[in-house]
């Protein structure tokens, strides 16, 4: 019995050890962001999506790069007719007639020559050609017959090989390329934008680590007042009414706290969605966080190049340029070499040659002004994106300069806050003495814990929004991993 009971628990930690490594990091382990990039690199439904567009691009490409391959067909075919086949003896009457009257000629002659050494007289072969014209014109059907199939069958290969597509297939295999360019780019892009959200999120659930160890704080004090005051009713110091009012305050701390954990909760939730793992999924997230300042930020004069949203907006001018190339070979002839060969036919009234090849041109002489258009559409589509690649670079340098704005005034309402938050620890100091000396009321420490905890919760709100403005900073720059290494944990 023990020894199958200790069976058991082998499996089931072998089990979860086959597991941890691909959901997440050992329970009992803090889970930094820099775990949650990982995990979401080879989890998240967003970037294997991309992928997955990616590696369909490659495949087109794979397809354009083979376009100039022959394309060869088996063909068969069965033809049914409403009707036989007939041939239309009027249209060839002449040249049966007449043939045939020159040939009854020179088989006469022919045969004359044998005989006696000379040919017919002129007189002699003119009479005969009219005799055999007009016996063979009088018995000369004056209907069509039909032939007596209504239904063929064919068989064969067909090969066609482009020769000159006006540079179409050069033009497709250019924008294949382009589009696998834009592909890689778009990669990454959402690579970034995950990583940005995450970063967003993992710093949310640090500030209610944070909010959370303040809440406590305050509950702990309030029940603490609350033991302080049963003691001064007992010893008739204090009103009840002034102690129950301690109770209230204690059970709204307690019921915030509640819905901070709550919030936790959801936001533990959320992340487990952006890194694609089970939503039930457990993470160890019990740091808080710090204030820590960067240094100075300096980003490039051209930081928008490494913006992966302006680079995805570059390639698509490749796209669009070539675009306006393949709407430009429309006007151009299409040539191919062409050939068949016939590998079986059944009940076909003619006989087909074995095999055949040639040349065959196509070339658009009129379609209305669809091509005009098109070139003109093509030059809209490059003007169009040239466009969007100023309105992105200007934007960026626009939320550029809000984020480094809302980092300054971040830091600024750090300061000030941190500085009310002393004042107020010292405020909170000298009333709890009075308070233990009798020369204030329950009452005024009861006020100033609450001063103190929307004090705290100002701070941390400031040191909150200073860490979301550098996670903007650094994504606009296009590094958003990098705020991993600004974050300031303390457990």
């Amino acid at each position: 019995m023990i020894h199958g009971i200790n069976k058991y628990i082998t499996k089931r930690i072998v089990l979860l050890y086959c597991l941890l490594p691909v959901v997440l990091p050992v329970a009992a382990q803090q889970t930094s962001l820099e775990d949650c990039f990982r995990i979401a690199s080879n989890r998240n439904l967003v970037m294997q999506q991309s992928r997955a567009s990616l590696l369909a691009r490659q495949y087109h490409l794979d397809v354009e790069k083979q376009r100039y391959l022959p394309k060869i067909d088996a063909l068969a075919s069965y033809t049914y007719l409403s009707r036989p086949l007939e041939i239309n003896l009027s249209q060839v009457r002449d040249g049966i007639v007449d043939g045939s009257s020159r040939q009854a000629v020179n088989a006469a002659n022919t045969v004359y020559k044998e005989i006696t050494g000379n040919d017919l007289s002129s007189a002699a072969q003119n009479s005969l050609y009219n005799t055999s014209r007009n016996i063979i014109g009088g018995i000369y059907p004056d209907y069509n017959p039909p032939l007596s199939r209504q239904s063929y069958f064919l068989a064969g290969l067909a090969l066609r090989q482009p020769v000159y597509l006006g540079n179409k297939i050069t033009a497709a295999r250019n924008l294949a390329e382009s589009e696998v360019a834009s592909g890689i780019i778009n990669t990454q892009l959402v690579e970034k934008d995950a990583d940005y959200a995450i970063a967003m999120q993992y710093i949310r659930i640090l500030y209610l680590n944070n909010m959370l160890y303040t809440q406590q704080e305050v509950v702990n004090a309030f029940i603490s007042n609350d033991n302080y005051g049963e003691q001064m009713v007992k010893n008739q110091v204090l009103a009840p009414y002034q102690k129950s009012w301690t109770k209230v305050l204690l059970s709204q701390a307690r019921t915030f706290y509640n819905n901070l954990q709550m919030d936790k909760t959801n936001a533990i939730i959320e992340l487990n969605k952006l890194l694609g793992v089970p939503l039930d999924s457990v993470l160890t997230i019990t740091g808080k966080l710090v204030y820590n300042t960067p240094g100075v930020l300096q980003e490039n004069n051209d930081f928008w190049q490494n913006n992966a949203a302006y680079q995805l907006i570059q390639s698509k001018i490749a796209t669009a340029v070539t675009a306006e190339k393949i709407a430009r070979s429309f006007s151009l002839p299409n040539i191919f070499a062409i050939g068949n060969l016939n590998l079986y036919q059944h009940q076909l009234p003619v006989t087909i040659a074995p095999w055949m090849v040639g040349l065959e041109m196509q070339w658009n002489i009129f379609n209305g002004t669809q091509t005009q258009k098109r070139k003109k559409a093509a030059q809209q589509l490059v003007e169009e994106v040239k466009l969007a690649e100023e309105n992105t670079r200007q934007s960026l340098q626009m939320q550029l300069a809000v984020a480094k704005n809302k980092i300054q005034a971040a830091q600024n309402e750090v300061n000030t806050t941190d500085s009310a938050r002393q004042e107020i620890a010292t405020t909170r100091r000298l009333i709890n003495e009075r308070v233990m000396n009798q020369l204030s009321s329950l009452k005024d420490l009861n006020d100033v814990i609450l001063m103190q905890a929307e004090i705290e919760k100002a701070y941390h709100t400031a040191v909150l929004g200073y860490y979301l403005a550098l996670a903007t900073y650094w994504n606009i720059t296009g590094a958003p991993e990098r705020i991993a290494g600004m974050l300031r944990i303390r457990n």
